[in-house]
């Protein structure tokens, strides 16, 4: 079995968890924090239907409701490709812990590992300024 390279990207949220999770685990609420996601998903089914800008249609079916925190879902594009993201929202104190676990898939380049990283903390840190209510820092 082979395993990719990985690198688990997080954001302290000053909220409970709970709150965090129910807010963050909405496909409805994607469009306000997740840039890639900005145009929306429309339910079809179990599935989430969205649009991926230069790579097309996405369908994204998430993990079931839980309360445990966990947002996983799974992406699939036009072409067929498949990509299971973790996303998990945890405790921490009488805040949250929000955590993407990334993983580098066969044939990714350097630069565009960094720049997937660089856009999913900015998703989470946009994440962070509608949790908090406060704007970007």
């Amino acid at each position: 079995m082979t395993t990719m390279p990985a690198r688990i990207i997080h954001a302290t949220i000053d909220r409970p968890w709970r709150e965090v999770h129910a807010f963050a685990s909405r496909p409805e609420n994607m469009r306000l924090w997740a840039a890639g996601l900005a145009a929306g998903l429309t339910r079809d089914g179990e599935d989430w239907i969205g649009d991926g800008g230069p790579i097309g249609e996405i369908r994204v079916r998430f993990a079931p409701a839980n309360d445990l925190g966990v947002i996983d879902h799974t992406v699939t594009l036009e072409n067929g490709a498949r990509f299971k993201n973790a996303l998990r929202v945890a405790p921490n104190g009488d805040g949250a812990e929000v955590m993407f676990l990334l993983l580098r898939h066969p044939g990714v380049e350097d630069e565009a590992f960094e720049t997937d990283a660089a856009a999913i903390a900015r998703d989470l840190a946009t994440l962070k300024a509608l949790m908090e209510g406060h704007s970007g820092e």
